[in-house]
């Protein structure tokens, strides 16, 4: 066996400590390790302490030990790794395993100072909802066109590609049509609600906003969104907003009055013009002129007073998702990204003090997080990529992911796991299990066009209910829809035509959800990967009140055995799947049937 630690809380005494506080630190390790010492950075220098056998905690593998350290939280982020004495010499051992040789601090173990996440957020399923697909209530139907969309059908599919139409193409769904919607959402088992942007806009997305004082009158306007985070919160659940913090919309009045404006004017100064007057606009999109956050101007728009853009809308939204987040406040040499986090993050717990934030990011966030700005993110890179990587079908035609200008790979469960490992060793175990797992979204092809079969859209909810992190469900995943790309993804719900449903994929989504809302060790407790296969990934979810075996079988193929593991009569309770765990010659074996989603009760 091998040495393990994960900063849950499991292994850690204070997910949540405060500058002056010392911190417990577990590690589990073999029986022939000699000696084990804790390496801090304490105001940027190591120090160490050194850790002693721990009599009063139990294996939870035969031949292992545990050993506790005390570190103190003298800096807002204290990173630790371990440094273990044993027969073969001395080895580090950090987020990444263990190491016969000398490594960065990169991938140490980090404890947070900074006011933790809300409580809720943690244990949330997340249902992703684009307003103009998921349903339109009466009145919405009976509302004029505006003037710049292309009136279409609810059962028609948006046209595939980027021409120029494709965000004029209007469907009409709005604000009331999600509550008269509920019942199914709820019948899911999510815990809240996600609503791309809601602010006026002349296109079907809204991210092009026109106005952030007010809520789109195509949606029902501010009534429509008081209704409609009333009757969320009646159930017990919870709505979350969508906010454009690195641009607004070419029609946006702001723009106006800076153009008019002269140089050096605060007015001019909420935007980026060069010489010849021309305004910058993100990634060249003539519609989205990029906000400098330079502007005292702009700062006080956004975040001064409970009237704030941040502010006000946290009277019905519980949480804020930031659009582009990772290039908000970043052009050429400014770099300002972190400090507008911490202004956005401190205006929103000031307004609403149980509010998150979180970042939308799709490559390496950390340099962002763990900072006292965003909570988390929405982890693409950690989660999603991986997953696709590995249940891709093999026939897969999709161009890129995210950008990337290359098909999406075709690869092994190793792989798999050595990224989501690597990944989330970057961040702290708080915001790593703030962050989302997503599968699929509003601006990604939908995970059943990705892998091709009910069989492993079961594997990619499965590993989202089970893997560290909020689990993210885009409308319409439940009921198998497909779509090549973001637009194509953006199906209108066929709420008229339940033939269309893949019944397999909505009883399976249902019974993941029921399972990870029943077993507080998938939204809290440790984990630790124990096998990594081709075909195969498994790790086990822990606290202190129960252990977990979750496993992922893409192809059938021959039973795995994991050493080191026991089964107390030689069995274990399934949870999921309905496959039974043995064990033989002191290994627990995992069966070779496939594809299959498994969970055990050890």
């Amino acid at each position: 066996m091998h040495p393990h630690h994960d900063g849950s809380a499991f292994h850690v005494s204070d997910l949540a400590p405060k500058l002056g506080d010392r911190v417990t630190v577990w590690l589990r390790a073999p029986e022939d390790v000699r000696g084990v010492f804790v390496r801090y950075t304490l105001d940027g220098e190591p120090a160490y302490a050194e850790a002693t056998l721990d009599r009063a905690r139990t294996a939870t593998c035969p031949g292992e030990r545990w050993w506790r350290a005390g570190v103190p939280m003298r800096n807002p982020v204290m990173h630790y790794r371990f440094l273990l004495s044993g027969p073969t010499g001395a080895s580090w051992f950090n987020a990444l395993g263990l190491a016969d040789h000398d490594v960065p601090d990169s991938y140490d173990f980090r404890l947070i100072a900074h006011d933790p996440p809300p409580g809720w957020a943690r244990d949330a399923i997340i249902y992703q909802i684009f307003p103009d697909r998921f349903a339109r209530s009466a009145a919405g139907a009976g509302r004029p066109v505006p003037d710049w969309a292309i009136a279409c059908d609810w059962d028609s599919t948006p046209v595939c590609g980027s021409g120029p139409s494709t965000v004029n193409q209007f469907y009409g769904g709005d604000l009331d049509g999600i509550v008269e919607r509920l019942d199914h959402i709820g019948s899911l088992g999510a815990t809240a609600v996600y609503l791309t942007p809601i602010f006026p806009a002349p296109s079907n997305h809204r991210y092009n906003a026109a106005s952030f004082d007010m809520i789109d009158p195509l949606l029902g306007g501010e009534a429509a969104l008081g209704r409609l985070s009333e009757a969320l919160t009646a159930r017990g659940m919870r709505l979350i907003g969508d906010l454009t913090t690195n641009h607004c919309g070419s029609t946006h009045p702001w723009l106006g009055e800076a153009i008019a404006a002269g140089d050096g004017s605060p007015e001019r100064g909420v935007f980026y013009f060069d010489a010849e007057g021309t305004c910058e606009s993100w990634l060249g999109h003539r519609t989205l002129p990029k906000l400098n956050w330079n502007s005292p101007l702009l700062r006080s728009r956004f975040l001064d007073g409970p009237d704030s853009i941040v502010a006000r809308w946290l009277r019905y939204f519980s949480a804020w998702r930031v659009d582009v987040a990772n290039m908000t406040g970043r052009r050429a040499s400014d770099d300002l990204t972190r400090e507008i986090a911490r202004l956005v993050r401190r205006a929103a717990v000031t307004a609403r003090p149980d509010a998150l934030v979180i970042a939308e990011h799709n490559h390496d966030a950390s340099p962002d997080l763990d900072a006292g700005g965003w909570h988390g993110t929405m982890n693409y890179a950690g989660f999603t990529r991986p997953v696709w990587t590995w249940l891709r079908c093999e026939d897969l035609d999709l161009p890129d992911f995210l950008g990337v200008p290359d098909p999406v790979p075709y690869r092994t469960g190793a792989q798999a796991a050595t990224t989501m490992r690597a990944f989330g060793g970057l961040v702290s175990w708080q915001t790593l299990t703030t962050s989302w797992n997503i599968i699929s979204s509003h601006d990604t092809a939908r995970i059943r066009t990705v892998v091709g079969e009910a069989d492993r859209v079961e594997l990619a909810v499965g590993l989202m209910m089970t893997y560290p992190g909020t689990p993210m469900l885009f409308a319409g995943d439940e009921l198998g829809l497909t779509g090549v790309n973001g637009e194509d993804s953006r199906t209108p719900m066929p709420w008229t035509r339940t033939g269309t449903w893949d019944q397999r994929t909505l009883g399976d989504v249902r019974r993941l959800v029921a399972l990870r809302n029943a077993h507080p060790a998938l939204r809290s407790g440790g984990l630790r990967w124990v096998y990594a296969g081709d075909d195969v990934l498994a790790f086990l979810r822990e606290s202190q009140e129960e252990t977990l075996l979750v496993c992922a079988r893409r192809a059938a193929g021959e039973p795995v055995a994991l050493a080191g593991l026991t089964l107390p009569g030689r069995q274990a309770d399934n949870l999921h799947g309905g496959a039974a765990l043995t064990a033989a010659s002191g290994a627990v074996l995992l069966p070779g049937d496939g594809p299959t989603f498994q969970v055990w009760r050890l």
